[in-house]
């Protein structure tokens, strides 16, 4: 239960209204966690529960409202609801009779075009529970397999990289090799611990049994000094990049804990190459900063502050910056760069949907990490490793 949101598999509940999709979820988490009715469009906003699905591990459920939802408020709980597609890693349409609605077959389309895989469950059959090859046929009232039932036909669609999860960097480099990890202690660091990527990378290199060093960056020359052959990689937070890449010798493997998260979020190429745009970027240029976190921003904010130095002294160019947070995606048409954070909040589905929506709009897309390496000049060497 102590399983990250990002991590856990995003499983959204979609149908129309009153076709039993509270009762389902309820019945598959044998707790009322979304409120039953007979009142059509009693879920409004999405409602989250998350949990252990034995065997398939940690998920969370997404209850949504009605496809067909005709009340006032009806047109933006739809809109809501739509947009939970790009959070979903796998997709459940719960309706109650065999022929489809035209809302369940646009559905439908939308999921195969996000490449989406769904099932589809037909409630309200209490006399008809025998097994449809096309569809989960089940009752919430009289399927007492229903749990089991919904569970197997789930591991049949689960995404290969929940099955086999990737790795941050215990792929990078051999068993018993030695890997540094540099973590500033600065503003940005939270009192009394350190910084979700560098948590789970570390934890990452010690499931891939690699001996590893976490230093300051004031520390780092000592840490190097001390090791009888030079270690097989450096990961440092993007914010120490520089001072870091002075004092690591060149034939010494060297990236960031942000471009680590690029390519185990997102799609590593895909952000480089929207890097690239920068050089292109003119006087006035419109950049988008997309934060999945809400935070204070303080005096020295990576995205308020450093970014923005760091594109202005390179570009030469009055750049205009703006800001958006959470999960929903904002209208993107007009802007000359997306620059995402390291996404640690966020599962991978949702950031890859973004991807494509930014191709679409023909809107190059990037994240911190690669941004502050390129600015610096070191892009090349730090994404070496990954060639």
């Amino acid at each position: 239960m102590k399983t990250l949101k990002s991590m856990r598999l995003q499983i959204g509940i979609f149908g129309r209204t009153n076709v039993g999709k509270s009762s389902f979820i309820n019945k598959i988490t044998g707790q009322e966690i979304s409120i039953v009715s007979d009142i059509a469009g009693t879920t409004t906003d999405v409602v989250e529960k998350s949990m252990e699905l034995l065997p398939i591990g940690p998920v969370t459920f997404l209850d949504t409202a009605g496809l067909d939802d005709r009340t006032e408020l009806g047109e933006k709980r739809i809109e809501k609801t739509k947009k939970i597609l790009n959070r979903c890693d796998v997709a459940v349409i719960l309706t109650d009779k065999f022929d489809l609605e035209d809302c369940e077959k646009e559905l439908i389309k939308e999921l195969e075009s996000l490449n989406i895989k769904f099932i589809v469950v037909v409630n309200k059959q209490e006399n008809n529970l025998e097994k449809s090859s096309e569809y989960l046929v089940t009752s919430t009232v009289k399927d007492k397999d229903i749990v089991n039932k919904f569970k197997s036909e789930l591991i049949k669609i689960l995404p290969e990289d929940f099955i086999n999860s990737p790795k941050i960097a215990g792929d990078l480099v051999g068993e018993k090799s030695t890997v540094i990890l540099v973590i500033p202690i600065d503003k940005e660091a939270p009192k009394g611990r350190i910084i979700l990527p560098q948590v789970q990378t570390l934890r990452d290199l010690l499931d891939a049994n690699c001996i590893t060093m976490c230093v300051k960056e004031s520390e780092l020359p000592n840490a190097l000094d001390s090791l009888k052959e030079p270690p097989a990689l450096v990961i440092t937070d993007s914010q120490a990049f520089k001072t870091v890449s002075e004092i690591v010798p060149d034939n010494v493997p060297l990236t960031s804990f942000s471009i680590l998260f690029a390519r185990l979020k997102g799609d590593l190429a895909e952000f480089i190459k929207g890097a690239n745009a920068i050089q292109k970027l003119k006087n006035g240029s419109k950049i988008l900063f997309l934060e999945s976190c809400t935070h204070h921003a303080i005096d020295d904010d990576i995205a308020r502050v450093k970014i923005p130095k760091l594109l202005k002294k390179v570009t030469e160019k009055n750049l205009i910056f703006e800001y958006f947070t959470g999960h929903d995606f904002p209208e993107i048409s007009g802007y000359d760069l997306i620059i995402h954070c390291g996404a640690c909040m966020t599962n991978r589905k949702e950031i890859l949907s973004r991807i494509m929506i930014a191709n679409k709009k023909q809107v190059p897309i990037t994240n911190y990490g690669i941004v502050i390496s390129y600015c610096l000049g070191i892009l090349e060497r730090a994404t070496k490793i990954f060639s």
